[in-house]
């Protein structure tokens, strides 16, 4: 099986279990993907247990490989999560963090030895932000923080990309912009992309395949038309929604009021 998925995934904190015996997947290569549902669902929870962080059971399998019993070192060279904000206070230039995080793992990628400076100053400039390459990173806004750790984690070239909340802390245009590239480079890489997201809309127009969480549980899974419904919007966010096409004829949810 091709992508990114997991078996009978549970994550308990003390006595309270965030998520309850879940298969999902498989995330596919080429695709970007999108945990949707309403605070406290236990998305984030799945996107780390599925980078291996924290403490979980299940199986987590990336095509043929069992990414389970791997050190983190080497399951991180695979299988790559950026939280939703970088460290504030970090006094590095943010070149001198791209090169950072281009060893950390310990790999330099390939088409990347020899000429990691011109490799770390390009992906900044994918990200439109190649003029802060000389800032501190302790400089920046929030958002451009989050920009940042973008290229850095595109930059290490993993197999597998898991995002949380990657859009939080950008504006509209940077929230488009950011969804265009993902979904750019995606595909031409051939890697598997998965994002926690709020904002329906987004997820509607710009992913490929979206699997619906509430209370620990899978609710829907599939292409964003099939999961994003009036029927799972009530169920799972106790809402009277309609998707409906915009003049331009792209999907919309429009939401009448409360349940």
């Amino acid at each position: 099986m091709d992508g990114l998925y997991c078996e009978h995934m549970t994550v308990r904190y003390g006595r309270r279990t965030v998520l309850d015996d879940i298969s999902v997947g498989p995330f596919p290569p080429g695709r970007v993907s999108a945990l949707l549902g309403p605070n406290g669902s236990g998305k984030s929870t799945l996107l780390r247990a599925l980078a291996g962080l924290g403490e979980a059971t299940g199986r987590v399998m990336l095509g043929v490989d069992d990414l389970t019993g791997l050190t983190l070192a080497r399951r991180t060279r695979r299988c790559l999560y950026l939280p939703q904000a970088l460290p504030a206070m970090v006094h590095l230039q943010v070149l001198e963090s791209m090169l950072a995080a281009q060893h950390a793992t310990g790999v330099v990628p390939p088409d990347v030895q020899g000429d990691e400076i011109d490799a770390a100053l390009h992906m900044l400039d994918v990200f439109g932000i190649a003029d802060l390459s000389m800032r501190y990173m302790d400089e920046l806004s929030g958002g451009q923080r989050q920009l940042v750790g973008l290229a850095q984690a595109l930059g290490r070239h993993p197999d597998a990309l898991l995002l949380d909340e990657p859009l939080s802390a950008l504006d509209l245009h940077h929230q488009f912009a950011v969804m265009e590239i993902l979904r750019r480079e995606t595909a031409a890489r051939q890697i598997v992309t998965v994002m926690v997201l709020h904002d329906l809309n987004i997820a509607v127009r710009m992913t490929d395949y979206d699997v619906i969480l509430r209370e620990g549980r899978i609710i829907a899974a599939g292409a964003p038309g099939a999961v994003i419904t009036p029927v799972t919007l009530a169920r799972t966010y106790d809402i009277v929604a309609r998707v409906e096409k915009c003049s331009r004829g792209l999907p919309h949810v429009m939401v009448d009021g409360l349940r």
